[in-house]
Formats: C-alpha cells, structure tokens, sequence
C-alpha cells in the first residue's frame, strides 16, 4: 500500500507541475483568465482517512456501475476529491475563485485545510473566493467533499431518475484583477440583459452589469459596452465613467439607444446580435470583459390560442431531456451532449424542456444558436420538505437558476415544480390532516417561487407541470404560473390513447381561463420487442408509435393546446426500475447511447421541412417468422405528399402519406426481401431477412425460440436468434394446450414489471403461461436440444410507484409455492422443480437437455403439477442433426 501511496503522489506532482507551467506562461499575458482544472484529481468514495486513493479526471461520479447493477440501490453517501494547484507569488494580487458548474448534491470545499463554503444544490453553479486561503509560491490543497445522501433539505427528495453523485461538470479557477465584474451574485456572469421595448419595428436593451472593487483604495475606471449584429458591424458603443469605493459591489444600468427593423429571433431564424461588456481602466488596459449573444424575440401564451412568439401563434413541439449518457452516467463529456442538441434540432422540434434540473450552459448556448425554445426548471418533484430549511434552499436554487441562465435568449419559461403531489397522491400511511399540511406546504412554497420568478424573470413565462390527479386542481397550485403542463400516459398508466383529448377537453371547460401545455407523454420501448399485433404496456417499438402519432393528431388539432414536449429524449437512467431493461426508463425517441429508434424519424418526418425525407421503419425487424401466407405491417415515414412502394423489385401501391405515415402490409417471401419507397425527389431502400414457413422445420433457421405467454417476437443477441410470438396448438405447428397467460393485472399485456436476476433477458423472462401443463410442438424426427426458460413471478414488496401497473393484490402477497416435474415427451429432466425454494429472488433460469425425437411424435413439453400452478416463459430449440 504505501509503495501504491508513493506511485500516485509521484503521478499528482508531475501533474500539478505540468499545470503550474501552463499557468505561468499564460497569466500574465492577460490579466483575467480562466483555466478549467479537470485533470489529475484524486477520489476516494467514504471518509478521507483512507488511503486508497485513485486518480479521476472530471467530469467524474461514481454512481457510473452501481446504479446499473443487481444489487439494489446505489452508493449515497460521501466521496472526496483532492488536487493540488501552484499559485506564483506574480498572481497575489488577483482574486481567485474556485467555479464549480455541476456538483450533486452538497459540496464544502477546503482550501489547504480551511473551510472555504458549502453548498447545497446538484444542478446549478457556483463560486468561492479562496483568495484569502492561498499560499504563494508553493502547491495549495484544493479538497471537495461531496454528498449524494438523502437529504429532507435539499431537493430533489424522490424522482423517477437516478441522483449520480460526484463532481459531473467542469471546475475552473478563476482570476481577476481586484476590480471586476462580479462573480458573487449567484454564480451569475455578472450581468443582466434586459428589453424595455421589443417588436418588428424596433427594439430597445437595457443592461444592468454588478461590478465588484475588492481592493483596498478607491479607483476610477470605464464599463464599456457595444454592440453588434451577426456580421460583427457595429450597431452601438458608449463609456460609461465609473468610480468605485474600495471593498463594495456596485450595479450600473445602462440603456442602449433603441434599434429600427431588428432581426427577430425565432426557431426558423435564430439570428443573435452580440453584446460585450468591457471593464476598463484609466490606463486604458481592460481588467474584465463579458460577451453574450442576444435576440429580440417576445412570448406570451393565451389560454384560447395557445403560445404565440414575436406577434403569431406557434404550436411547441419537442422533447424532455435528462443529462445522462450510456457508459458515462450523469458525468458526459460535453461534446457528447452537444450532439443531443443537434439531434433535437434535427428532428424538428422547437422546443426543449430540460428536466428536471438546469442542464449545461454550453447547450444553451447551442439552442440560442440553432433556434430552440427552453423550458428551464429546478428539481423540486414530487413532494416537499415542510421546514424553512427546505424552502430557503429551494429559494436559493431558483434565485441561482434564473441569474445563471437569464441571458439565453432561448430560455423563454423558468419552471420550479413538476408531479409535486405525486408521494401525497399515493400515500396510504399519513392521517388526513397531516395529508392536508403537505398540500398547504407545497403550495406556500409554490407561491413564494412563482412570486420571486416573475419578479426576477419579467419577459419570460412561467410553469409547472402536474400528473393525472385532481389535487392540482383541488389546491388551486395550477392556476399559480402562466402555464400549467399536464404530465400524461393515457394508453400506458392510463386508460385508453384517446382519453388524451377527452381529458384535456374537460380541463379546458372547466378551467377556461388557464393556459396548458402537454408536458410529458410516451410509453417505453426497447428496440429488442416488435409486433404486427402492439398492446399497451408491451415495450414493442410499434405501440410506441401508434401511441405518439394519436398524441401529435390530438395535440394539434386543439388550439387552446400551447404544445406538447414528448418525454423523453433519450434513455435515461433510473436505479429502481424492472423494466424491460432494468435501471433505465426506456420512453426516449433514441437509445441511451442515442442510436435513434423509429419513433425520432417519424417525429422528423411531420417535424423538419428542410428537406425531403423518408424513413422505412425496419430498423430493429431481425428475425422475422411468417407462418403460411401472413404478411407484416412495415410503416413509411416522410414528409413527402406521395410515394410508390416496391418490395423485391415489385411496386405494391402508391400511398398518401397522412400525418407523416403510411403503413403497407408486406408479403414477404422467405429470404432476403428488398423495400424500396420512391417519392419525386428522393428514395429509401431497406433489406429484411424473413422466414416463411407453412409448418415447424429447421430447413430456413437453425434455431427456433418462442416467447411463450406473449404476443410479441424478442430480439435475443445472447443466443443470436429473435423469439417468436407464442400461439395456442394447432396440428403441424406448435402451442399451449392448456393455461393462460401470466398478467400482474387484467389491463395490462406484459406479465412482470420487475427486474430479474442472472439474465439481461427479461422481455423473455417477464411473459410466461401459467397454469400450462402441456405444450407442443410438431417439430420433424432428429436429435435436438431444447432450452427452457423460467421464472418465480411471485411479487415482492415494492416501494416503485412509478411501476404503475402493478396492483395492490400482486404487492406485498405471498404465493403459494409451485412445484412441478419437467418432462420432454417421456423424460423427466427435472423433478420436484421448486423455483422459490431453490431461488429466493427473482433469477432467470435455464434447463437444457438433449432429446430425441422418433416416430413423428413431436416434441411434448409436460408440466405436471405438484404444488400450485407452473409457470414457463421461454423455449429455444437447436436441431443437431
């Protein structure tokens, strides 16, 4: 160990050297500068004591694994980071800040052993001056501790996304010269742009700008501040004499003279004019400056009409976005996240809801510059803390939200809360009267954050969203912002997809006065699950589809509808999830690595005019098995009027493509098929590989898998083959005889909702027959081997009340045990098999044996209960010879 201890010390000094280089050649060229310091940092998860440091680079968590694996939960607690930095005695007379952009969620930092602040908040900025704590010419100690515990002060206290903790976005030291523009407001840059006056005929910006004197004497300086279009041709410039008394922060407010015919800002034509701030001396050297893209843009929403931007009504349609990545956790090299920016806009959309938490500056920046409107919010979610120490963070972390992100022309609304009665909605545990405190506390705290963000935010709108409950409305919480969005999931938790607008509708009746947005709708697929025959609550790439295409139809066809912001982007994270990929919420239009699934192009097909597009939505059709004469639908998506359909060469038909699809039932041959679309000016081709068969053989595929007690064929890359859909017995092919399929509850068509253990198959493990005592299978004489699949599907108890599905009866009640034999034809391979006994958590199980079959018997798989009714979710059959 301290030959281990010795290597990393000699590895932090060759680090930290390298670095004190760098500084010194570039400080004093400039005398404000910025150096982002992400390398070389130590890490150790728990107490410092320890010596078993290791060497991370940030952006860092350490939640990367842990929240992915089988074990429940995942590390909240404290981690350490430590780095030393050289200071050169030439720099004393700077004033050093530590900036940290992203920290979850409470942070002290130490500066050679003194506490130099606290933080409390995993999503916004923030700054100390550790001037005072620094040695010259010597390495300082820089050390963060930080804390992901749970913590009734901070929010957020419960969410359907994983709270990674760690230093997640970059840390830079920051120095300027003892007169400066202010670092100490919120972690703000230091100024506020501001439009006294905005339409097409002209406009008119105020500037407020805090500059700080932090040294010891009086001095005379400048702010200057210009500004320019795109093109860099100066519009206006003025100098402003300041003098500023030693050790205070003054505000200077200055009115640029109005500009006539102003290019407005909007998504089609994002055209930013360029501010700069310029802090000067009476030497004329610049101590400090600032540069800021802004627009001229102006929004308000009407509860008849809807949202309207720069005079004329614009329907918002885009997407919800959580920051993590596959493989990276919350801690993304940025240029990854760059590119779900661009995605975005590429798709189409015009707006982005960050939730729920602000998210990177630098992808702001990105929407100023491609034209997406933001919806920009703080983790309060779910319910609230009723102690002053709550609410005074929570103030805090708006105060900070707003400062840090005001000059973004595309953030048009600043959001504070999101599903806040969800845990009260499903508490079963508090009395009433402590039910009625926790509606009275959320809503005093909403009050409060409203007020301070239309104080803070003039020219901006504000919002939260609610879930499917009356309490909002009850509360009167929704009548609180500007606009109100509605979290969604008719046809996943909900009812039907068409309950959507009858919902809505009512809402709008009976509160006509209160402008609404759709805030978040979608159902979870995995690419891995598709079906000619899609069900609620099936993960298959085509329910997905057929749920977001009546929301887009519903949306848009109701004016009084502001919009509707899909949720979610991307994948994300979510530790306590069983879903079809445990640990992820899988309701995003692409992967968690961003691969996009069909639903993004069909998005871009009624979304991006720019040029023309179609997509054949065949992408994840590996596999496919066709009995007899059937045919598969396969949609078109594209933003064409028209197009003509060929499969292998063949022209189907012409189709109108109508709300950005059209969907053509395929004949497929056996083999390799080729579709061809054409429309005026631009084709798609695709090839599927299919199998057609008229009875079980294993003269096209080497492998057969059914996914029994489903609908739906499961993409298996394990054992390189794509399970079936599952059918009861007809002569010459294959099926239960007798049972049922295995569901938690009668409104929904997936059996499991939980995680299983030992397997990274759970669409095959989470369906299953029940009760199925004989299954056959008319497979022709040979050796063979046969895999068996099986899972315990008694309910644990479960505290995820976002796997909304289950019922009361499943949670929480023991089962009887089922023991059963296992016999292929007249061979028992597993007898008295107890699943509950051998297996006390859900595990997925494989029995493999050899049989052979003679006599054009078949394949009989026997059940023969002992104790309770057997269950089975899978069988994979290899024929041998």
């Amino acid at each position: 160990m301290k030959q281990f201890t010795l290597k990393i010390n000699r590895i932090f000094k060759v680090g930290m050297t390298a670095f004190m280089l760098f500084w010194g050649l570039v400080l004093f060229k400039i005398e404000a500068q910025t150096v982002t310091i992400n390398s070389g940092w130590q890490f150790i998860l728990g107490e410092k004591a320890s010596t078993d440091w290791e060497t991370v680079n940030i952006p860092h968590t350490w939640n990367k694994d842990d929240a992915f694996d089988d074990v429940k939960g995942y590390h909240r607690g404290v981690g350490w980071y430590r780095k030393q930095v050289f200071f050169s005695k030439k720099t004393e007379d700077l004033i050093h800040y530590l900036h940290f952009k992203g920290v979850n969620q409470e942070t002290d930092v130490y500066v050679n052993g003194n506490h130099v602040g606290n933080h409390k908040g995993g999503y916004t900025a923030f700054n100390f001056n550790i001037s005072k704590w620094i040695k010259y010419d010597t390495y300082n100690l820089i050390e963060v501790k930080v804390d992901n515990s749970h913590n009734p002060n901070v929010p957020p206290l419960d969410a359907d996304f994983t709270f990674y903790g760690g230093i997640y976005r970059d840390v830079q030291l920051i120095s300027k010269p003892q007169q400066h523009i202010s670092l100490s407001d919120h972690a703000s840059d230091g100024f506020y742009v501001d439009y006294y006056h905005v339409s097409e005929e002209k406009a008119g910006v105020s500037v407020k700008v805090l500059i700080d004197n932090l040294g010891s004497i009086n001095t005379s300086n400048i702010i200057k501040v210009s500004l320019s279009d795109a093109n860099n041709d100066a519009l206006f410039s003025k100098r402003i004499k300041l003098n500023l008394s030693a050790g205070v922060s003054e505000a200077i407010n200055i009115k640029l003279s109005e500009i006539y015919n102003p290019k407005l800002w909007s998504p089609e034509s994002p055209y930013l004019y360029k501010l700069q701030l310029q802090l000067i001396d009476d030497s004329e050297n610049i101590l400090d400056e600032r540069k800021q893209n802004i627009a001229f843009r102006w929004v308000h929403v009407d509860a008849d009409k809807g949202f309207f931007l720069n005079g004329k009504s614009l329907k918002l349609i885009g997407v919800n976005r959580h920051q993590d990545y596959q493989g990276y956790g919350n801690a993304v090299p940025l240029e990854l996240q760059k590119k779900d920016i661009q995605l975005i806009k590429e798709m189409g959309a015009n707006v982005l809801r960050n939730a729920h938490y602000p998210q990177s500056r630098e992808l702001y920046d990105m929407c100023d510059k491609l034209g997406i409107l933001i919806w920009t919010e703080i983790p309060i979610v779910n319910k609230v803390t009723d102690t002053k120490a709550f609410f005074d963070v929570c103030i805090n972390m708006q105060k900070e939200h707003i400062k840090q992100y005001y000059n973004h022309p595309s953030v048009v609304m600043f959001g504070y809360m999101n599903e806040i009665y969800l845990r009260l909605a499903f508490d079963n545990k508090s009395i009433e009267i402590e039910k009625e405190n926790q509606k009275k506390a959320a809503f005093a705290l909403a009050k409060q954050l409203e007020q301070l963000t239309r104080e803070l935010a003039p020219n901006h709108i504000t919002v939260m969203a609610g879930h499917l409950n009356e309490l909002y409305n009850e509360t009167g919480i929704a009548d609180l912002p500007m606009l109100f969005g509605w979290n969604l999931y008719f046809g996943w938790y909900d009812k039907d997809i068409s309950d959507l607008g009858i919902f809505l509708d009512e809402q709008h009746k009976r509160y006509p006065n209160r402008s609404l947005l759709l805030s978040e709708y979608g159902p979870g697929a995995d690419v891995r699950i598709f079906t000619k025959t899609p069900k609620k609550f099936d993960f298959s790439i085509e329910y997905q589809s057929k749920l977001h295409q009546s929301y887009y139809e519903q949306i848009t066809q109701r004016s009084y509808m502001s919009g509707m912001t899909a949720w979610n982007f991307a994948d994300f994270g979510s530790e306590f999830r069983g879903d079809a990929i445990p640990h992820v919420n899988q309701k995003g239009l692409v992967r968690y690595n961003r691969e996009p699934k069909d639903i993004y192009f069909w998005y871009k097909s009624v979304l991006n005019k720019q040029e023309p597009f179609i997509h054949i939505a065949a992408n994840y059709l590996k596999g496919l098995v066709l009995f007899n004469d059937d045919t598969y639908p396969v949609q078109v998506y594209s933003n064409q009027n028209n197009g003509d359909i060929l499969l292998n060469g063949q022209k189907l038909q012409n189709v109108r493509f109508k709300n950005g699809v059209a969907t053509i039932d395929m004949p497929f041959k056996n083999g390799i098929n080729t579709i061809k679309v054409i429309s005026e000016t631009i084709s798609e081709e695709k090839t599927i590989q299919v199998s057609k068969m008229g009875a079980v053989n294993f003269e096209t595929y080497a492998l057969l898998g059914i996914n029994l007690g489903s609908h739906f064929y499961f993409i298996d890359k394990e054992h390189q083959t794509t399970f079936i859909p599952d059918r009861s017995y007809e002569k010459g092919t294959f099926g239960y005889v007798n049972g049922n399929i295995f569901n938690v509850s009668s409104d929904k068509h997936q059996g499991m909702p939980y995680s299983i253990k030992n397997t990274h198959l759970e669409p095959l493990f989470q369906t299953m027959l029940e009760g199925c005592t004989e299954y056959k299978l008319d497979i022709p004489n040979g050796m063979y081997k046969v895999i068996l699949f099986f899972v315990e599907p008694k309910i644990k108890p479960t505290e995820n009340i976002y796997n909304l599905n289950a019922n009361e009866e499943s949670i929480g009640v023991k089962k009887e045990q089922r023991i059963f034999d296992i016999y292929l034809n007249d061979t028992c391979i597993e007898s008295q098999f107890n699943m509950a006994e051998k297996y006390p958590e859900k595990y997925g199980i494989e029995k493999s044996a050899k049989t052979k079959i003679k006599n054009n018997e078949g394949l009989t798989i026997s059940l023969k209960p002992i104790q309770g009714k057997p269950v089975i979710s899978g069988v994979l059959i290899e024929k041998l010879n």
